[in-house]
Order: structure tokens, then C-alpha cells, then sequence
């Protein structure tokens, strides 16, 4: 059963849409369609946190869609992996062949085959709403998605019981905002609408981040801490509250549970320690604790570059416990957000359907060890040999770390690669069979959103390109050929897109308005209320303990013969124009972002010798990097910024900065340490 019907072609009309990336922004669209095909692309100015605006990469997605090397066919491979060698082959053909190979390894043990997904769509449908309940039902190894945040929101999970946070708006009438961890102006485009509002009612705006950003520029104060030193920031910022009785001890004895047992690890954090520590000085600690202890409302907008080290985790509980400290809740204007996707009442068992497992429980594959995990034997405590992948939504071989052994997990001649794509990425180059999915104006989805309190809705604009389908759809028909003839696999998408929400929130008022507004309070916090057990902040959680700085893998402090052989920390935040690895291979965004970059300080670079400019050769003993150097103060002394993501094949040399980065996790939530990394840089 399809489910790919769009509007039919007629003269110009206008579609409600939803941007489907992962930004906390998720805005909502309007979509202007003459003739069947989309002219243009706009912010939805009616949508309160939209307000007309799109990033510069979304206004450009009909580009993305209309693409020429878009592609529109099953393809098989007829090269070498990674050779990008295919040839064009029937529907009929490709899943026929899919079913039959997946079908056979599945009888001898489905855990040998591994899903591989992220949020190259943030839909409810065109994310998991089919995928889970296939994999479910065949049995599959289960796909633990860590690569972005899960640091963060297991930390916000344990601190608050939920990732839930302040009202997006709410922030233009806070006094002090504290950006941590966020390049707003590329990455959360419509706070830094708010926060602007804020500024110009007289608000002072701190940006805290090891790289001098855009948003950095814009800010009163930048505090450029050393990459995995939050948590100490923090402490300290928790030493001047106690010392100078910065406290609001109604709320932490009402509110909290745990905090003489914090407290008295902050107060081994005096100002000079912590500045020590994450390379500060003391007068920045002592005047920022001033003034988020004597300012009100105070804001924090936490994002999650500063959760990607080995202390992420701990980091973020403890910057979480800040508002709390202050009674910064009680006020509409005052608190936190990392992530709202938390408040949303999204029915995940009717979408994904864990139930179809019966009694099964598979192996959970980590997403951010998969380069390792490509290159084990079967063992008893591993379980079968990875044999098959299917990859949607995801483009592993240029995301995931230390690349060099997800390409030699990639290129094994007895894995077989399902990719479901619009183009042929580093990942579908090492494919047996290329999919083609379609884009977001081509598909039914509904969205939730981490940033704001609104889910929405994107419509179909126009009819699937060529012979691309939704991932759903081609979901339904490989479950079809498998003999899945369970009742939801024959659900549409639009009868999927119904049970997103239970009863709780209206398809039909989505589909009427484009966006709901969820009913909850202004200031949800202000007399505790918390969604855990308690409705307490918990700073000593049951299983996570009290919160404590924790030290980088790789540092100064941690590993101190490694710092010597490679002393540069060095972070990947994304480029302005990329969205991870999509929109690398548009080619208007591509020629504004211009080549792989380095940003390195003047006094690092004299010491190397480098020059603004030139190619340079970034080293560690997993791999190397080639990129081109610029001489920039957007860098601070000591720490490099690799600015990413590239495709591996658009980059120098076939590499990206994910050559240098490792497979070793976070304290909390299993992810990634993309920003955990010692380097050396020298001249080309």
C-alpha cells in the first residue's frame, strides 16, 4: 500500500511544511507550488517562532530537492566499495534481492543485521514511525542513536526527570542570558531572535564557548573556557553563590534533594582553582557568579557542543542545578533549556511497535562505536558478526568517529549495505543497493521540536521525483516481501502521522493550522513540579550519584604524555552553511563555506610555522587531516577549531576531520567525544 499521493498539479498554491533537520529551531514553512513544482520556500510568519524566517540553508531546499545529482532510482553497485560504481535497476529487482539476502541471515540470527539511523529527518513518520516496526518484527539488532545529545538529555533526564525546559519566547523578557555551548546565530537562529529582544530591553548577554563565534561577537561578555571544562566552570560559579549567599534557600530546600552533599564539593572550587582549570582568570568566575546570583530574571540557553567530551554528562547536571540555586524558575524569564522535545506526548509504542519483538531482546549496537563494532568476530560477548546494515537518515562514514576504521568496517566484502538516500554520500559510495528516498516537499510527516513548544505538521508540496519514495513506503513493501502481515504494515502514512500523538494533540487542527501550541504553564518550574518521582531537581540521582567535574580522555590533566606529543585540543563545530554532513554538496552553500578550514590562533601558528592560508597536515596517531589554516583569533591559544562536516570525497585528500576523532564515550548516555581530541598541526 503507498501512501505517496501529493497535491494535484494546478496553478500556483501554497503548502504548510515543517523544516525536518536537526536544529532546536524546527521551523515552520510555507511551501509556493506552480505547475507541480515548488517555486518557493518561506518561514511561516503566522508561526510565533518562525516569524517568517528560514536559515540560509533551508531557504535553499528546493535546490537540495530539484538537485542534479539528486538520485531518483534504485541503484546496485557494479564497482570496488567505495568506488561510487552503480548501475540503475527496477524496484522489483533491488528488493526482491534485499529481502532475499536480509531473509537469510535472518534465519540464522536477525541480530546479525544492524539498522543505522539519526535525524537526517527529525519526522515522526519518516524517521522511526515504519523503520522500528520493521526492524521489530525482523528482529534485528537494536541501534542505540548516541551521536548527537545523549549526554545531554540522559543528564537533563536525571537532574529534572524529562528534557523540558523554559518557554522558547520567554527568553526576550530575561535580564542576563548565558549562551553555553551554542553558536545561536548559525545554530538556533530564532532564539537569537529573542535573545536580541532581550538585549535590547537592557539585558546582558554572556556567550561561554572555547571558540569565539558569531555569536560570540555579539555578546557583552565571550568566557573562551578550555574544550571539557563546563563542569568546573560551574562548581565554581556554585563556590561565589555560597560565599556570597547568592542563594535562594526557600526554593533548594523546597525544590531539590541533594544539595549539601554538591555543596560541599563546591566549595572546593574557589575562583582561582576553576580558573586554573578551565584557563579563565579569577575576575571572570567572581563577576559572572555576581551577576547570575544578584540579577533577575537569569536565563540559560544550554546547547549540546559543551555535553561531547568524556564529562559532558556530569557537566550538564551541573549546570542544570544552577537555576535552582538562585530560584531562577520562579520566574517565566528565568531557568534553562537544552531541550524541550521532553513536554511533547508523542506515542512512541503505537509508532515503533517494541511489541512486535515478542519475546526476543536482541543486542543494542552502540551508533558511535559502529567503526569498531564493524570489525569484530563473532564472539560470546559480542554476538554474531555484523552482516548486513541498512542506513536511512544517516551518513555514518562521514559522521561517525575515528572514520578511518568506519571506512575499513564499510569496505568489508562480506558486509551487505542497504542505504536509503538522496544522494550518493561517503556512505552510499560503499552501498550494495542505493534507495531513493524522498525529500521533505515529497512527503507526509508531523514533527516535534527541541527547542520551542509546538508541533507541526509538512505536508506532501509536490509528487515524489523519478521513482523516489518515502522511507516508509519502502519500509512497507521490504516488510511485505518478507511476509510481515501484521496490520501496521499496512497503515499510511497519514494513519501513522494520527497515532503520533495519541489523543492529545489533533491531526485534523494540524493539518487546519500547520502548528499546535502545547497547553502548558509560563513558568513550569516556578513551585518545583518536576517530572521525577519527587518533583525535585535531583542533584544526587539514584544511579547517577552527585555531580563532579570530570576530566577530558585526552588533556593535560588526564593524559599528560599524550598532551606532550600532541598539544593542541581541538573542536569540530559545524561550519555555518553545513547541517552535519547534509547541504555539503549543494553547491551555492558550498561555495560560501569555501574549503575545509582550521581555525588556528596567531600564537599557535608562529610556533608551527604555519601560514594563513595554506594547506596544513592535522595529526594524531588514529589519523590525518588536510585542511586549509586560518590564522584567526575565532581560535583561543592551546585549542584548534576543525570546522565540520565534510564529506570525506569533497574534502582534501578524501578526509575529514572525523579522521582524528575516537570511539570513547561520555561519562552519562553512551555518545561520542567529538570534542575530546589532542592533535598537532604542521605544514603541508
Amino acid at each position: 500500500m503507498t501512501s505517496v499521493a501529493a497535491p494535484p498539479a494546478h496553478a500556483t498554491h501554497v503548502v504548510r511544511g515543517a523544516c525536518p533537520h536537526d536544529c532546536p529551531d524546527t521551523c515552520a514553512m510555507r511551501i509556493t507550488v506552480q505547475d507541480g513544482r515548488v517555486i518557493k520556500i518561506q518561514g511561516d510568519a503566522d508561526h510565533p517562532t518562525t516569524q517568517g524566517a528560514l536559515c540560509t540553508k533551508v531557504a535553499r531546499y528546493a535546490e537540495r530537492t530539484y538537485h542534479d545529482e539528486r538520485v531518483l532510482h534504485p541503484q546496485r553497485r557494479v564497482g570496488a566499495k567505495g568506488e561510487g560504481r552503480f548501475e540503475r535497476v527496477s524496484w522489483d529487482v533491488a528488493l526482491d534481492d534485499i529481502a532475499e539476502r536480509l531473509g537469510a541471515i535472518a534465519a540464522r540470527d536477525a541480530q546479525a543485521i544492524v539498522p543505522y539511523s539519526y535525524a537526517g529527518t527529525m519526522g515522526l513518520v519518516q524517521g522511526e514511525g515504519m523503520a522500528a516496526r520493521f526492524f521489530h518484527r525482523l528482529g534485528a539488532s537494536l541501534l542505540d542513536r548516541t551521536i548527537c545529545s545523549s549526554a545531554g538529555g540522559e543528564a537533563l533526564t536525571a537532574s529534572y526527570g524529562a528534557k523540558v525546559g523554559m518557554h522558547l519566547e520567554h527568553f526576550a523578557e530575561s535580564r542576563l542570558i548565558l549562551i553555553w555551548g551554542s553558536n545561536s546565530i548559525a545554530s538556533n537562529l530564532h532564539f537569537w531572535t529573542y535573545a536580541q529582544a532581550a538585549k535590547r530591553a537592557g539585558a546582558t548577554l554572556v556567550c561561554i564557548d572555547p571558540r569565539r563565534t558569531e555569536t560570540a561577537d555579539k555578546c557583552h561578555q565571550h568566557l573562551a573556557l578550555r574544550p571539557g571544562t563546563d563542569g568546573a566552570l560551574a562548581l565554581g560559579l556554585m563556590h561565589e553563590l555560597i560565599a556570597n549567599d547568592w542563594l535562594d534557600h526557600d526554593y533548594i530546600l523546597r525544590h531539590t534533594e541533594g544539595w549539601p552533599l554538591l555543596r560541599d564539593k563546591a566549595l572546593a572550587w574557589p575562583p582561582e582553582r576553576t580558573a586554573e582549570v578551565c584557563g579563565l582568570d579569577p575576575n571572570e568566575v567572581r563577576s559572572l557568579a555576581r551577576d547570575y546570583g544578584t540579577t533577575r530574571p537569569a536565563a540559560i540557553r544550554l546547547n549540546y557542543g559543551m555535553q561531547r567530551v568524556r564529562g559532558g554528562g556530569n557537566a550538564v547536571r551541573l549546570v542544570a542545578t544552577l537555576p535552582c540555586l538562585v530560584g531562577a524558575w520562579r520566574h517565566r524569564a528565568g531557568g534553562l533549556l537544552l531541550s524541550s522535545s521532553g513536554w511533547f506526548p508523542v506515542d512512541t509504542a503505537a509508532l515503533q511497535r517494541r511489541d512486535l519483538l515478542g519475546a526476543r531482546r536482541p543486542r543494542t549496537i552502540n551508533m558511535s562505536t559502529i567503526g569498531d563494532d564493524l570489525l569484530r568476530a563473532d564472539s560470546p560477548e559480542f554476538g554474531p558478526r555484523i552482516e548486513a546494515l541498512v542506513v536511512y537518515n544517516s551518513n555514518p562514514v562521514a559522521v561517525a568517529p575515528e572514520s578511518p576504521k568506519v571506512v575499513r568496517g564499510f569496505e568489508r566484502d562480506d558486509l551487505f549495505t542497504v542505504v536509503l538516500e538522496h544522494f550518493m554520500t561517503d556512505t552510499a559510495d560503499h552501498a550494495d543497493y542505493v534507495l531513493p528516498a524522498t525529500t521533505q516537499l515529497e512527503h507526509l510527516d508531523v514533527h516535534i521540536s527541541y527547542g520551542h513548544t509546538y508541533a507541526l505538521i509538512n505536508e506532501a508540496a509536490v509528487a515524489p521525483l523519478g521513482e523516489a519514495l518515502p522511507n516508509s513506503e519502502i519500509f512497507r513493501r521490504m516488510a511485505a516481501r518478507l511476509g510481515f502481515d501484521e496490520p501496521c504494515f499496512a497503515e499510511t502514512d497519514e494513519q501513522i502521522a494520527r497515532q503520533a500523538f495519541g489523543a492529545h494533540i489533533g491531526f485534523d487542527a494540524l493539518r487546519e493550522h500547520g502548528w499546535v501550541k502545547l497547553a502548558l504553564p509560563d513558568a513550569p518550574f516556578a513551585d518545583g513540579g518536576f517530572p521525577t518521582p519527587s518533583g525535585k531537581c535531583r542533584i544526587d540521582a539514584p544511579g547517577w550519584g552527585v555531580p563532579d567535574h570530570v576530566a577530558n580522555h585526552e588533556s593535560r590533566e588526564s593524559t599528560p604524555a599524550l598532551a606532550a606529543r600532541f598539544p593542541l585540543a581541538m573542536i569540530s563545530p559545524p561550519a555555518r552553511n553545513f547541517l552535519n554532513s547534509s547541504f555539503v554538496n549543494v553547491k551555492s552553500l558550498r561555495s560560501i563555506e569555501g574549503e575545509p578550514l582550521l581555525e588556528v590562533h596567531p600564537v599557535d601558528a608562529a610556533a608551527r610555522g604555519l601560514v594563513d592560508g595554506r594547506l596544513v597536515r592535522v595529526f594524531n596517531d588514529r589519523g590525518e587531516y588536510w585542511c586549509k589554516c586560518q590564522i584567526s583569533e575565532r581560535a583561543r591559544p592551546g585549542v584548534v577549531n576543525g570546522l565540520g562536516i565534510w564529506w570525506r570525497k569533497l574534502g582534501v585528500r578524501g578526509s575529514n576531520v572525523n579522521e582524528l576523532t575516537h570511539q570513547r564515550l561520555t561519562d552519562l548516555g553512551r555518545a561520542p567525544s567529538f570534542y575530546d581530541c589532542l592533535v598537532e598541526v604542521a605544514p603541508s
